[in-house]
C-alpha cells in the first residue's frame, strides 16, 4: 500500500497521515512513514520528542551524500550526474523508528519552477521510487501543501492519493486540482477525506461537493491539545483514531 497524503495547508494531513500509519503499524506491517513537506511537523504527529527530531537531517539537505551517490561535484552546475543513484540503503541508514514506524524526512527541493533537473531532485525521485518497490511495506507519505509536488511528477509511482479537505470551497477547489494533475499523471485512485467537520451543515456541504467520501473526520479538540503538547493525536483522541481505523478498511477493502 503506497498512499499519498495531500491537501491544502491546515486542513490536518499530517494527523490523517500520522494515524494511518499507526495503524498499519499495529497490525505489525513494516511501515515506512516519509515527510515530504518543507514545514516537517509528521515525526511530533508520530509521537517522535524534540530531542529524536532536532537530529534528523532532510535527505535533500546531506549535500555530501547527495554528491557521492550521484557524482555531482560541490557546485552541481553544468555537470554531468547519474541520473539513476544507489538508494536502497538510506532507508535503513536514517529513518528514525517508533511505535513501529521508520520516519524518513525526505525534505523537499526548491525547482524556481515547474521541474527541476538537479541532483538533489534525481536522488529523491529515485529514492521515493524504491520506497515503492519495496514490496513489503506500507508507504505513508505526508507530501507539501499545494500541487507543486504534482507537478513535478514525483508521485506518480503512488497506488492513490488521499486529498483532506475541511469544509469550504478552498478545500474543495484543492481537490478538484489535484484530481485533475493525478489522473495526468495516471493515477486513477484520488481519495477524500472531510476532516474538521463541526455539525450537520459542515458534513451537508462536503458531502453535497463530493458524493464519493471515503470518510467523514470530526472536529476534534483532542487533537489541538496533542498538537499544543507536541504528542501523537494517536495517544490522546480514540475517536478520530477509531473514524481513521473505518477508513483504513475501506482503503484495505480496494474502496
Amino acid at each position: 500500500m503506497k498512499i499519498a497524503v495531500t491537501g491544502k495547508g491546515g486542513v490536518g494531513k499530517t494527523t490523517v497521515a500520522a494515524i494511518l500509519a499507526r495503524l498499519y503499524a499495529d497490525e505489525g506491517r513494516s511501515v515506512v512513514a516519509a515527510d515530504v513537506d518543507p514545514d516537517a511537523n509528521l515525526g511530533l504527529a508520530l509521537g517522535f520528542t524534540d530531542a529524536e527530531l532536532a537530529s534528523i537531517t532532510p535527505i535533500s539537505a546531506m549535500k555530501d551524500l547527495i554528491n557521492e551517490r550521484t557524482g555531482a561535484d560541490s557546485s552541481g552546475l553544468g555537470k554531468f550526474f547519474k541520473i539513476n543513484p544507489k538508494v536502497d540503503d538510506i532507508p535503513d541508514r536514517f529513518a528514525l523508528n517508533r511505535n513501529g514506524v521508520k520516519l524518513l524526512v525526505l525534505g523537499t527541493v526548491d525547482t524556481g519552477g515547474s521541474g527541476c533537473v538537479c541532483p538533489e531532485h534525481v536522488l529523491l525521485k529515485r529514492l521515493l521510487s524504491h520506497l515503492v518497490l519495496r514490496e513489503d511495506d506500507v508507504v505513508i507519505m505526508d507530501m507539501e501543501a499545494g500541487l507543486e509536488h504534482l507537478g513535478r511528477g514525483t508521485t506518480s509511482f503512488m497506488d492513490r492519493f488521499i486529498v483532506v479537505i475541511e469544509p469550504g470551497a478552498r478545500s474543495v477547489q484543492t481537490y478538484n486540482n489535484v484530481r485533475r494533475l493525478a489522473l495526468d499523471l495516471g493515477i486513477t485512485r484520488v481519495d477524500v477525506i472531510a476532516n474538521k467537520v463541526r455539525d450537520a451543515d459542515d458534513e451537508a456541504f462536503v458531502r453535497a461537493s463530493i458524493p464519493e467520501l471515503l470518510g467523514v473526520i470530526r472536529y476534534s479538540d483532542a487533537v489541538i491539545d496533542a498538537d499544543r503538547q507536541g504528542k501523537s493525536p494517536f495517544d490522546l483522541d480514540s475517536a478520530v483514531v477509531d473514524e481513521l481505523r473505518k477508513i483504513k478498511a475501506k482503503i484495505d477493502a480496494g474502496g
